[in-house]
């Protein structure tokens, strides 16, 4: 029985093959107009480039040995560099992403090209997205289209109103294109932090790699330090009224020195002592602030993290996308198996009613 299926099976190869040379003509007419076509679009999809950042930020963590470290390191984890005291672990890097107002942050960027000998490039992020951008045709058409019969929108915000969480239409295609064109990625087995930028300019890619690696450093930097920031800030404060409060007594104690100088009555000798004290005493306060002034600032350098460049970002010299040539291979397979479905539709819905 076996025999007889393959032999079935044979038979139906033999005869989709003999349909098809049947009707070669269709395919020979249909394919290279599908070809034409698959290259037309293809082209119109304008190229774009890509570049990645690695680097690695130094992270204060406790020891993370013993068992649950060997346990860890069994399944591809390093505890030691995942686990922080920060509510924010690396781990959580990529969702910054998500948040519009680190995105908006990117609007500002200052990105530099020669698009050709008289179009250069001189503007912000924001406004390259908006000017710059090349864009298939049938997207122009689209957005044409849509604008007509679209009612009127919020306008963007300006500067001075600007809240990346009360954004216009526009911005939030904005936000999403750069999502899309932008990611970060941290492997977490070493932690080590990849930014992936793509863009249509090559210098513009590069350039966008830098600014979002700075900005990440200060948005990492910011956040490890911002407790001991707000020590400083603190006892900068306190530091200040002691001060002033010192310099009161001195002066307190100054002039009553000064205008008792040739008394000799003991009650004189006495308010002398307890103004000396009270000076000596606002004095105390006023070292025992500056010392941990110092100490909290102290901490603000122990807390800001150090970064390793593991690997800068370089001008792509290649273009990685769009694959044109797999597009219309892509176009021209499905063509074929659309064709020749199109030539065994009877013997399909027969199978299908049985």
């Amino acid at each position: 029985m076996e025999k007889a299926r393959e032999k079935q099976d044979y038979i139906d190869l033999i005869q989709i093959a003999k349909r098809i040379k049947e009707h070669r003509k269709l395919f020979f007419t249909v394919l290279p107009v599908v070809f034409v076509i698959a290259s037309f679009f293809a082209l119109c999809i304008p190229r774009y480039y890509t570049t990645e950042v690695k680097l690695v930020p130094e992270v204060e963590n406790p020891d993370m040995g013993g068992t649950l470290g060997s346990l860890a390191s069994s399944f591809g984890l390093d505890l030691g560099n995942m686990q922080t005291s920060d509510a924010i672990t690396p781990l959580l890097y990529p969702d910054l992403m998500e948040d519009n107002g680190f995105i908006s942050k990117l609007f500002s960027i200052r990105v530099k090209s020669s698009v050709d000998a008289d179009v250069k490039v001189d503007t912000t992020y924001y406004t390259y997205l908006k000017k710059y951008q090349k864009k298939p045709w049938w997207i122009s058409v689209k957005g044409w289209v849509a604008k007509q019969f679209k009612e009127k929108k919020k306008k963007a915000s300006t500067l001075k109103e600007y809240d990346p969480y009360n954004i216009s239409e526009e911005e939030f295609l904005l936000m999403e294109k750069i999502r899309n064109d932008i990611s970060i990625q941290v492997d977490k087995k070493t932690a080590v932090i990849s930014i992936f930028v793509k863009a249509q300019d090559p210098n513009i890619c590069k350039q966008l790699a830098d600014a979002i690696k700075e900005e990440l450093q200060d948005f990492i930097t910011s956040y490890r330090t911002n407790k001991a920031r707000i020590d400083v800030a603190y006892y900068e404060k306190l530091a200040k009224e002691a001060k002033m409060d010192y310099e009161r007594a001195r002066r307190r104690y100054a002039s009553f020195s000064d205008s008792n100088s040739e008394a000799i009555l003991e009650s004189v000798r006495s308010t002398q002592d307890d103004l000396e004290n009270e000076m000596q005493l606002c004095y105390n306060a006023y070292s025992m602030m500056q010392n941990q002034l110092q100490l909290a600032r102290t901490k603000v350098q122990e807390r800001t993290p150090a970064f390793t460049l593991l690997k800068g970002a370089m001008v792509p010299v290649k273009h990685s996308g769009p694959k044109r040539m797999l597009m219309v291979i892509g176009f021209m397979i499905l063509t074929f198996f659309i064709l020749t479905g199109y030539l065994f539709k009877d013997d399909i819905k027969y199978a299908l009613s049985r």
